[in-house]
């Protein structure tokens, strides 16, 4: 790793010394265990290192800023007082200038909100079990419920907290209500009836080298014993609970023995299942096969569990590979991306005199997760949008957010009064040289003809012709309520220079405007 001189910050949560009501203390503390591991594997690499704990989200902002390690070894699994704070921790690592291990910030958000990305994989094709979100404080309702048997789990929770043998319900009635109440009580949050596949279990690693996935040895999970008694699940005493009966007869068999199709199959859902949630670096898969070989996704685990205990430091093992090598590759991967991303960042920093013009209240900004649901927001009150439009769009965007100035779609919001009031994604146009597309622009019902979104494709126009672009193309429709849309980017200075009829729909014609960027007026001075 050539940042080596820069050394690591590893990041962690400081564990409590229980959790509620004491359960789930073995869990929390597990990230001591990872903390010591990394430490070590770090020293024997001879990387300069600092352990820094932190208990709340408040606590980084001054951690990351008066470190001097440009990498963050992001060890950071919850943050008790509210869960989804510890997912923000790639996102502020990149507002403070430094890289990072693991998975960012979209695909740990996704991580915790099991329930959407259950959806995001079905959604993509892939193979899950049924099932039924129950939020929390409402009785459930199975009327209608799929076939059983079922598991109930908690729907924003890791390490198998919260699942037991009694969440193993074989017919619906009184016995899957009171699970799901009793999950309620204990949890505090939505719970999730799932269709159980009972069946083999199995656990799938993969690593990632320069952007590109690679799959582990697979690992079946061996239920040695398990009478008719006890559910063949892997919860929380057979992960955590040493004296348990569980744990001491839950066994990893590596490698899991799979016909070469079947294991082949294994393999590709795993990188699709990774890819759709948005992992790198390092994840592992979680699946059930049914009686009929067939597998189902039960889970997808960005950043998982690295203490020696766990599965993923096993399956490394099973590879041939070290502990301290596989720190070294995510390392090399995370100040890969550093540096790209650092580039990217300089390019825009080249013109700090932009924003500094603006007031502090009303700026051009780089978009951020907290504006997700903003610009969604505005997406749909502009009421032009098909819900597959608006589909689109949110992908569009959950990539800008996911990949930030390294990916192709670029992403703005006007910022007013510290609130994202205007939105604009652009990018290059595969296979041509030169030439950039605005994919979406959208402004405020509250902030419109005030200017925001002359000023969005302002910042557009500077940054394509920072990159050398030749032209900027914009597809717009033909329809009457489009009449303002294509006023304001006739006002621009864009022309139009195509009209497909019935491109969109039938009657509903695409026109497409241009500008290229020999015009002055967009070239910033010194480019």
């Amino acid at each position: 790793m050539n940042d080596r001189r820069h050394g690591v910050l590893i990041l962690y949560n400081k564990p409590r010394s229980e959790g509620p009501d004491g359960r789930f203390r073995e869990s929390d503390a597990s990230v001591i265990e990872e903390v010591k591991v990394v430490a070590r594997a770090l020293s024997d690499l001879r990387v300069p290192h600092r352990e820094v704990g932190v208990t709340e989200l408040a606590e980084l902002n001054r951690a990351l800023l008066n470190a001097p390690e440009k990498i963050v070894f992001n060890l950071v699994e919850c943050f008790y007082r509210n869960s989804e704070d510890a997912c923000l921790v790639p996102a502020l690592c990149r507002a403070c200038g430094k890289g990072f291990t693991g998975t960012d910030t979209p695909g740990l958000l996704l991580r915790l909100d099991k329930w959407h990305a259950k959806a995001i994989l079905r959604a993509r094709g892939l193979p899950c079990p049924a099932g039924r979100l129950v939020p929390q404080d409402v009785e459930p309702d199975l009327a209608g419920l799929f076939p059983g048997p079922y598991i109930v789990k908690p729907a924003r929770a890791d390490a198998s907290e919260g699942i037991d043998n009694a969440s193993v319900i074989p017919a619906p009635g009184p016995a899957l209500l009171d699970a799901v109440r009793r999950l309620h009580a204990q949890m505090g949050q939505p719970a999730i009836i799932e269709q159980f596949v009972d069946g083999r279990e199995l656990n799938v690693s993969i690593l990632w080298h320069e952007g590109v996935p690679t799959v582990l040895p697979l690992a079946e999970i061996e239920f040695v014993g398990f009478d008719a008694s006890r559910p063949k699940i892997v919860g929380y005493a057979a992960k955590w609970l040493t004296d348990s009966f569980e744990y001491r007869n839950t066994r990893c068999l590596i490698p899991a023995p799979l016909a070469p199709e079947l294991a082949e199959r294994v393999r590709d859902l795993v990188i699709r299942a990774a890819g759709s949630i948005g992992c790198s670096d390092y994840a592992r898969v979680d699946l059930r096969l049914d009686p009929q070989g067939r597998p189902f996704i039960l889970e997808v685990n960005t950043n998982p569990d690295l203490s020696p205990d766990a599965g993923f430091p096993t399956v490394l093992a099973a590879a041939g590979m070290t502990f301290a090598e596989f720190v070294d590759r995510i390392l090399r991967n995370a100040a890969r991306r550093y540096r790209r991303n650092h580039t990217e960042y300089a390019i825009e920093a080249t013109v700090p005199h932009e924003e500094n013009a603006e007031s502090a209240g009303d700026r051009i900004r780089w978009s951020r997760p907290e504006d997700r649901a903003p610009i969604l927001r505005m997406l749909e009150e502009t009421r032009f949008f098909r819900p597959d439009e608006l589909l689109v769009a949110r992908e569009v965007l959950d990539d800008a957010l996911l990949k930030g100035p390294a990916g192709h779609y670029q992403s703005y919001v006007a910022e007013k009064d510290g609130q994202a009031v205007g939105w604009v994604s652009f990018g290059p146009v595969p296979c041509a040289l030169g030439s950039y597309e605005v994919y979406w622009i959208v402004v405020s019902p509250s902030c419109r003809r005030v200017g925001v979104g002359g000023k969005l494709m302002d910042r557009v126009e500077r940054a394509v012709a920072r990159r050398k672009g030749r032209q900027i193309l914009i597809e717009t429709s033909g329809q009457a309520v489009y009449e303002p849309t294509r006023s304001f980017y006739a006002g621009l200075g864009y022309r139009q220079i195509a009209y497909l009829t019935d491109f969109y729909a039938p009657g509903d014609n695409m026109i497409v405007f241009a500008k290229t960027m020999s015009d002055p007026a967009v070239t910033p001075a010194g480019v």
